[in-house]
C-alpha cells in the first residue's frame, strides 16, 4: 500500500510517496511554465498554480531528445526519455519534512544534447538516507536550450537551471531543506554547467556550494560559433536560419538533422566550419552572450566570480575512453594519427613524447585517449582549482572491468559511487561485475561531507601543494600527480 504524504508549495500542494526504506520521495513537480508554444526559445516562465493535490509519485516528462536504443553506448550510457510537454519538472528526495537539511541539486549529463533527472541511478534515496535532501532537475537541451543566432535570449538550458534552483530556494524548506545550505552537483555537461552557474550574476546567491564531476570552465562557445552551427543545422533543414524557422520543422526531422549536424562535426573538425564546436566537439554549449555569460566560466573565476562558493572538482583517470573503447576505435589508432590529433589539440612533438614515455607498453590509441582526457578533462579542472581560493580536488581511479577490462576508468564511471547506487541496473553494463562498495561508501561520505560542511576529507588545492584526493579500492592523497603531463599544457590549455 502507498503511504502518500503531502507537501504544500508556493503553486500548490504535492503528494509523494514514502518507500519501504522510510524515504519521501517527491517526483514530476514542475518549476517552470511548459516550454512550447509561445513559451518555446523564450525565458522560462513561472508555472501556472494549481488547486488540489497535484500527485508526484511518478517521474515526469523528461525534455525532448533521441537517445540510441542500441549499440554500445546505449548500453553503456543509462537514459530515460518520458514524452510530455510539462519537462520542466524535479525531483526530490528527503528524510522527512522537518529541520534544515543540507540541499544537493543534481545536475545531468549528455553533451547538451541527451539526459534527464529521471534516470534511476540518479535516485537520491541514498543522500536523503544520510541527511541530505537530494533533488534532481530537468532543463532544456539541444536546440531547445542553446540555439542561438545572436537574436532572443541565448542560454536557456542555463536560466532553466537557474529557475529551478530559485524554486529549490524558495521551496525547499517545507521538504525539509535548509536554503541557505545549497549544493549544486554535475557531471559531463553537469560538470560543465556548474561551472557556468558559477559565473552567472543570475544565479549569485543560490548556492553556497558546487561540485564539478568531469567538466570544468572551458567548454563554451562564441556567438560566431553559435551562429556557424545554427546556420549549418537551417542549411540542412532547408529552412531560413532562425529559431522561428527551425521551429517550425516536425521534431523527427530536427533530431535527425542534429544527428547529421554531430556526424559532420566529427568527420570534419575545421575551426573554420564549427569554431569551437571543432575541439569541444559539442554542437550545443552556453554561449559567451556578453550579457548573461560575459567570459568563459574560467575567465570569470579567474576575475573573482564564485569567490566565496566553496569547490569541489575531479575528473575520471581515463574519460576519454569512452569514447574509444565501446565501438572498437582505439585499437585502431595509429602513430601517424596520434601524432596528427595530438598536435591539433597544441602538443609538440616533445610533449607527445612525454604521454608516450610514461605508456612504453601501451598502444598510440591508449596515448591519445591520456592526451585528449587532459585537454578535455584533468587539466580544465586544474585550471579552475588554481584560480579559486577554496577548491578540493580528487581523481577517481577504479577501473572497471567492463569491455574485456579496456574500458578502464573512463567518463562516467564515477556516478554510480557518488550516489551510492553501483547496483542500479543502469551502471550494470559500465560497472560490471561486484563493484566495489567499500569505495562507494567512501566517495559517496565525500560528497555528503563537502554539501554539509565544504570539506570532503581532505586539504584544499593550490599552485604550492597541488593536493589531490585518488580514490581507488585504496584511496590516497597525491601531491602534483604525473607533473610532467601537467606542465606541457602550460600557455596551450
Amino acid at each position: 500500500m502507498k503511504i502518500l504524504h503531502t507537501v504544500s508549495t508556493q503553486y500548490g500542494d504535492v503528494n509523494g510517496i514514502k518507500t519501504e526504506q522510510g524515504i519521501l520521495t517527491f517526483k514530476g513537480i514542475p518549476y517552470a511554465a511548459p516550454p512550447v508554444g509561445i513559451n518555446r526559445f523564450e525565458p522560462p516562465k513561472p508555472p501556472v498554480p494549481w488547486t488540489g493535490v497535484k500527485d508526484a509519485t511518478e517521474y515526469g516528462p523528461t525534455p525532448p531528445q533521441v537517445t540510441p536504443n542500441e549499440g554500445p553506448f546505449a548500453e553503456l550510457l543509462p537514459n530515460v526519455v518520458i514524452p510530455g510537454d510539462d519537462y520542466l519538472n524535479l525531483n526530490i528526495w528527503t528524510s522527512d519534512t522537518t529541520g534544515k537539511k543540507p540541499v544537493m541539486v543534481f545536475i545531468y549529463g549528455g553533451a547538451f544534447s541527451l539526459g534527464s533527472g529521471a534516470v534511476s541511478g540518479y535516485d537520491g534515496s541514498n543522500f536523503a538516507r544520510d541527511g541530505i535532501v537530494a533533488v534532481t532537475i530537468n532543463y532544456r537541451i539541444g536546440i531547445e536550450g542553446f540555439l542561438w543566432f545572436g537574436d532572443g535570449v541565448p542560454n536557456l538550458g542555463m536560466l532553466d537551471q537557474i529557475a529551478a534552483l530559485k524554486w529549490v530556494r524558495d521551496n525547499i524548506a517545507n521538504f525539509g531543506g535548509d536554503p541557505d545550505n545549497v549544493t549544486i552537483f554535475g557531471e559531463s555537461a553537469g560538470g560543465m554547467s556548474v561551472c557556468t552557474l558559477i559565473a552567472m550574476k543570475e544565479a549569485q546567491g543560490l548556492f553556497r556550494r558546487a561540485i564539478a564531476e568531469s567538466g570544468a570552465g572551458h567548454s563554451v562557445i562564441s556567438p560566431s560559433s553559435a551562429k556557424l552551427i545554427g546556420t549549418r543545422l537551417a542549411e540542412i533543414l532547408g529552412v531560413e536560419p532562425t529559431r522561428e524557422a527551425i521551429g517550425q520543422v516536425s521534431p523527427e526531422k530536427v533530431f535527425a538533422a542534429q544527428g547529421q549536424l554531430g556526424s559532420e562535426i566529427l568527420a570534419k573538425p575545421l575551426v573554420e566550419l564549427w569554431g569551437e564546436a571543432a575541439f569541444n566537439l559539442m554542437p550545443f554549449e552556453p554561449v559567451v552572450d556578453g550579457q548573461l555569460l560575459t567570459a568563459t566560466p574560467i575567465e570569470c573565476i579567474a576575475n573573482g566570480a564564485g569567490k566565496d562558493i566553496d569547490i569541489l572538482i575531479g575528473t575520471n583517470s581515463q574519460e576519454f575512453r569512452l569514447f574509444l573503447v565501446p565501438e572498437g576505435v582505439l585499437p585502431k589508432i595509429t602513430d601517424s594519427a596520434l601524432n596528427t590529433l595530438a598536435s591539433a589539440y597544441g602538443l609538440s612533438a616533445e610533449a607527445i613524447q612525454t604521454y608516450r614515455a610514461n605508456r612504453p607498453d601501451e598502444s598510440p590509441g591508449d596515448v591519445l585517449s591520456a592526451i585528449i582526457t587532459d585537454w578535455f578533462y584533468r587539466i580544465p579542472a586544474l585550471r579552475l582549482a588554481e584560480k579559486h581560493g577554496n577548491t578540493h580536488v580528487y581523481e577517481f581511479a577504479w577501473g572497471s572491468p567492463a569491455c574485456d577490462h579496456s574500458l578502464g576508468t573512463c567518463h562516467g564511471i564515477e556516478l554510480g559511487f557518488v550516489f551510492d547506487n553501483i547496483n542500479d541496473p543502469g551502471f550494470a553494463n559500465m560497472l560490471g561485475n561486484q563493484p566495489p562498495q567499500e569505495l562507494a561508501t567512501t566517495v559517496h561520505k565525500a560528497w555528503v561531507n563537502f554539501a554539509t560542511s565544504g570539506n570532503p576529507g581532505w586539504d584544499t588545492y593550490d599552485i604550492n601543494n597541488r593536493l589531490s584526493m585518488r580514490f581507488d579500492v585504496i584511496s590516497e592523497i597525491t601531491v602534483d600527480d604525473r607533473a610532467d603531463e601537467r606542465s606541457v599544457w602550460d600557455g596551450i590549455r
